[in-house]
């Protein structure tokens, strides 16, 4: 089965950080995506962009909309994601506690669904 990790973290708490410190998580990123390929759980991985440049689209009642960013009241932002297969929640889980972000945020493990027609 496939896991999404939907990584949320806090911009302030990397603000405070040095140059390095802030390239040990990239650098750790980059290394913990090299871990699940060679056991054989990655599928992708993503940085996302800051949520000042996010844009929210609806199209509620036929007429479509746009908003500058998400809406959420929250410190944490979503950043990231990774998805891999995974034998089970169980497994998932353990791997994204292997993460290195997941000392600094909060990483949301969620399997897939299917969409099928009806």
């Amino acid at each position: 089965m496939q896991y999404m990790f939907l990584i949320y973290l806090d911009e302030a708490k990397f603000a405070v950080m040095s140059q390095p410190e802030r390239d040990a998580f990239g650098n750790g990123m980059l290394d913990y995506d090299e871990e699940l390929k060679a056991s054989g759980h990655y599928v992708t991985a993503e940085p996302l962009k800051a949520p000042s440049e996010a844009t929210t689209v609806r199209r509620w009642n036929g007429a479509l909309t746009t908003t500058d960013g998400p809406f959420m009241e929250t410190k944490e932002h979503l950043s990231g994601f990774v998805l891999v297969q995974a034998r089970d929640l169980n497994e998932a889980i353990q791997l994204a506690g292997r993460m290195p972000l997941a000392t600094v945020g909060s990483i949301e493990v969620r399997p897939l669904d299917v969409l099928e027609r009806s």
